[in-house]
């Protein structure tokens, strides 16, 4: 394989595992912990 497609590939698979962990970290169970700054802040 050359090298430019090694790098491409690379950069997608990064992507898409950084991707995932947002996904996983914004809807799965880490993200009971989370809180909402607007719910915080209401007057």
């Amino acid at each position: 394989m050359e090298t430019a497609t090694i790098i491409g590939f690379t950069l997608v698979a990064v992507l898409i595992a950084f991707t995932g962990y947002a996904i996983y970290i914004a809807f799965g169970p880490p993200s009971a912990e989370l809180s909402d700054p607007f719910e915080d802040h209401e007057d």
